[in-house]
C-alpha cells in the first residue's frame, strides 16, 4: 500500500482560497482528487497523468488548478473562489497504471482525507 498525506485543508468563506497537498513517496504517474460531502457520494474532482494530461470535473473547471510540485512527488490542488458546495472531505488518490480516468475503482492508493468547509 502506499501512503498518501494529505494536508491544507480547513475553513474560509465563499470566494475563498485554499490550496491542498498530497504527498507521496514517489512520482506515481496518475494521481487525483476525489471529494464526499455529507449524503453524498464520493465524487472526482480532478486528475494529473504525468506532467499536464490534467482533467477536471466541470463544477470545479476554470476555479481549480491541478499540478504537481518540481520534485513530482507532491500533487497540488488550488482552489479559488470556493463556493459552499465545495465542501467536502477531500481524498488524494493514486495508480500506477495509464489512461487516469477519474473513476474510484481504477485507484489503489488512497490518502485519508482533509476536510475543506466553506461557509456562506
Amino acid at each position: 500500500q502506499v501512503r498518501l498525506t494529505e494536508s491544507g485543508g480547513g475553513s474560509v468563506e465563499a470566494g475563498g482560497s485554499l490550496k491542498l497537498s498530497c504527498v507521496a513517496p514517489a512520482y506515481i504517474p496518475c494521481m487525483a482528487w476525489f471529494r464526499q460531502a455529507p449524503g453524498k457520494e464520493r465524487e472526482g474532482v480532478a486528475s494529473l497523468y504525468g506532467v499536464d494530461h490534467t482533467n477536471y470535473a466541470d463544477s470545479v473547471k476554470g476555479r481549480f488548478t491541478l499540478a504537481r510540485d518540481a520534485g513530482q512527488n507532491t500533487l497540488v490542488l488550488e482552489m479559488n473562489n470556493l463556493k459552499p458546495d465545495d465542501t467536502a472531505i477531500y481524498y488524494c488518490a493514486a495508480a500506477y497504471a495509464g489512461g487516469c480516468p477519474m473513476r474510484q475503482s481504477f485507484f489503489g492508493h488512497w490518502g485519508r482525507g482533509t476536510q475543506v468547509t466553506v461557509s456562506p
